[in-house]
């Protein structure tokens, strides 16, 4: 990919996320002898890319509606005096007739398109601005006289209707396509289709407790009810989304990136360039608008390349949901507002509204078939990307295995035996807990200084102890049947603690505690739990 942007001609990479897209035209940048500029469609990407960049010593700058007047001044003198190596810009810069001076004043070595797939009106998240670029990168002046600098095109999610699609509506020439295989195999995939919203509230703690977790949700109120369960389990976490002033916004972005926010349950703007490697989970509270859209969300998950998790929680009244978000009449004036130039609204034609919003409702449809598949949630997403290399079985889905943990619920159920064992099967359930956790106020003297003493400390105790529960039903503790209820490991239990097997056929605890707070009261009823789709 780097020599193919180096060496002139134009490109179009279709890439995984976090498989190092960016380093596809930074590196090159840092090489060549002109400014490379860089359209982005989010100011957090933006941001994100040029701290990193400027932190590494590499000169960069960004132009975006929240700069103040005098830092724009700064990057625009900057960009002419030739002292930058990237110059980030968002699409809606095109439009502006300043701007466009601006190009015929700097000289481009290669013209980049991040997130390529919205040119196309069949990528998940179509703009309008992006079609303004094939003319914008013709406008640009290059150092040896060719009529437009390079083009180069970078996606994670593109199938070949769209592919085709960003290749004319950009005027690639020729142009190199590179394809990575889409398979993310580190990322497990699950689907739990649940009842309604509160049985999602009732899921979600155990989904992210522990773990260094993305929550999505689709709109700002589930996003904030989201965050506030969370909370009420014990765990820290924030709600992210475009209502919130821009400095909370930032605050969490930072907080986040930085490692010392574990969860942020946000709307699916958030993510986006966030260079976090260690993300384990990544939940969905709510059914996607397209496949394309989740499988860039879950991307972010595992870019360590170590075990992580993707869960899909979703029910019906989510499907009406995205229907009555595609079909109102506040998405048609967005979409005019889109349509219009510099961002001033125009009337779009009710003809060409209509047909956008058929294939945003096609796009949806296929996701309600994922989401209600019996098939390998793998296969489906690779086939769905045009992968050959999609299998009938992956064997590591929640629908080719349906009692398979995942990698962190693994290690918490052997830290469990493990501390159970250490204290020498002599002890009832809430002395094991309360030695798990480290609360010596009420813990039997020989439990205190054990290696397992406050190994699960970041877990509830509730959390806990439905995993306890879940244990012993799977048969790999037992219980003593005197008044004390001691709990011993079987033999299948001290396999499993000692990692003789990776195999541990038991199920998820079917419920954590649903907490009270604001909103939802503690005497909510008890849902009986749909088979999840975790075949």
């Amino acid at each position: 990919m780097v020599n193919a942007v180096l060496g002139g001609s134009d490109v179009l990479a279709v890439m995984p996320t976090g498989s190092g897209k960016s380093l596809g035209y930074q590196l090159p940048a840092v090489m060549l002898p002109a400014l490379t500029l860089v359209v982005s469609p989010l100011i957090s990407l933006m941001k994100d890319q040029v701290d990193e960049l400027n932190r590494r010593g590499i000169p960069s700058g960004a132009l975006h509606s929240i700069l103040s007047a005098e830092k724009r001044r700064e990057v625009l003198s900057a960009a002419r005096a030739g002292r930058l190596r990237l110059l980030y810009v968002a699409p809606e810069r095109f439009a502006s007739d300043q701007f466009a001076r601006l190009l015929g004043e700097i000289t481009v070595a290669r013209f980049v398109i991040d997130e390529a797939h919205c040119v196309s009106e069949w990528g998940h998240d179509f703009r309008p601005d992006y079609r303004r670029l094939r003319s914008g990168a013709g406008r640009c002046r290059t150092s040896d006289g060719r009529s437009r600098p390079p083009v180069a095109a970078f996606t994670a999610t593109a199938t070949p209707e769209v592919r085709e699609d960003i290749v004319a509506m950009l005027g690639l020439e020729a142009p190199q396509i590179l394809v990575a295989g889409f398979d993310r195999p580190n990322i497990h995939l699950r689907v739990e289709r649940c009842v309604e919203e509160l049985e999602k509230h009732s899921i979600l703690p155990r989904l992210v407790s522990g773990r260094r977790a993305l929550v999505y949700a689709a709109t700002r109120r589930s996003t904030e009810a989201a965050a506030e369960t969370v909370k009420a389990a014990g765990i820290e976490a924030a709600a992210y989304h475009a209502g919130l002033k821009d400095e909370e916004r930032t605050r969490v972005q930072d907080a986040f990136a930085a490692g010392t926010l574990r969860v942020v349950c946000a709307t699916n703007a958030f993510g986006m360039g966030i260079d976090r490697p260690d993300v384990d989970a990544v939940i969905h509270f709510a059914i996607p608008g397209s496949v394309e859209a989740y499988y860039q969300e879950i991307g972010r998950a595992g870019r360590d390349g170590r075990p992580a998790t993707a869960t899909l929680l979703w029910d019906h009244a989510d499907v009406s949901t995205r229907r009555f978000l595609i079909d109102s009449p506040r998405r048609d004036k967005v979409l005019s507002r889109r349509a219009g130039t510099a961002g001033a609204a125009i009337e779009v034609d009710p003809a060409e509204l209509a047909r956008r919003k058929n294939i945003e409702h096609k796009r949806l449809q296929r996701m309600i078939a994922y989401a209600d598949s019996e098939t390998c949630l793998r296969g489906t997403i690779l086939r769905y990307f045009g992968d050959p290399a999609a299998p009938d079985r992956c064997r590591a889905c929640g629908n080719c295995q349906p009692l398979a943990l995942d990698a962190h619920e693994r290690e918490l159920v052997r830290k469990i035996l493990a501390g159970i064992a250490r204290a020498g099967e002599r002890y009832g359930c809430r002395q094991v807990i309360a030695m798990l956790k480290g609360d010596l106020s009420d813990l039997a003297p020989a439990l205190a200084n054990l290696s397992t003493t406050g190994l699960l400390r970041e877990e509830e105790p509730d959390t806990l102890r439905h995993w306890i529960d879940a244990a012993v039903d799977a048969g790999l503790v037992s219980v003593s049947t005197d008044r004390y209820r001691t709990l011993s490991l079987t033999a299948q239990g001290r396999d499993v603690m000692c990692g003789r097997t990776d195999s541990v056929p038991m199920k998820t605890p079917e419920r954590l505690p649903y907490p009270s707070w604001r909103g939802f009261g503690a005497g909510h009823r008890k849902f009986k739990r749909l088979r999840s789709f975790d075949w």
